[in-house]
């Protein structure tokens, strides 16, 4: 809203009458259609999605597996799983597990064949 809007509607508000009465009214409909549609948009927007770190304890639940401390120390070792450091701590971030547990997806037997067929299509010469 404007600067002299808003000192317009600040001046209705304080010096209603019963002439002026219905103008303040129309004002306050308009400002509550003009929140309620701002407050619609928003609301159908995606949030972003914070991610969230995880310690070792957090991840051995987090997992689907359920690991226990040394099976994650040894990916840790292996450097098989994404992970950071901070002194002897570490670290986990949620969306690059997430990440990791998907790459470990096993293809199908379509799948695995029809990379085959491209494969063998781009050799030929």
């Amino acid at each position: 809203m404007s600067v002299g809007k808003h000192k317009i509607l600040h001046h209705i508000m304080n010096n209603i009458t019963f002439d002026t009465l219905p103008q303040a009214v129309n004002e306050i409909q308009d400002k509550l259609y003009r929140i309620e549609q701002i407050l619609t948009v928003q609301r159908n927007e995606p949030q972003p999605q914070v991610d969230e770190w995880l310690n070792l304890n957090q991840l051995c639940s987090y997992h689907p597996d359920k690991p226990c401390k040394p099976t994650v120390y040894g990916w840790v070792n292996a450097g098989t799983i994404p992970v950071h450091k901070g002194g002897k701590k570490l670290r986990f971030l949620k969306s690059e597990i997430d990440n990791w547990l998907r790459q470990g997806r096993k293809k199908t037997l379509a799948e695995t064949a029809s990379e085959a067929e491209q494969y063998c299509k781009t050799k030929k010469g």
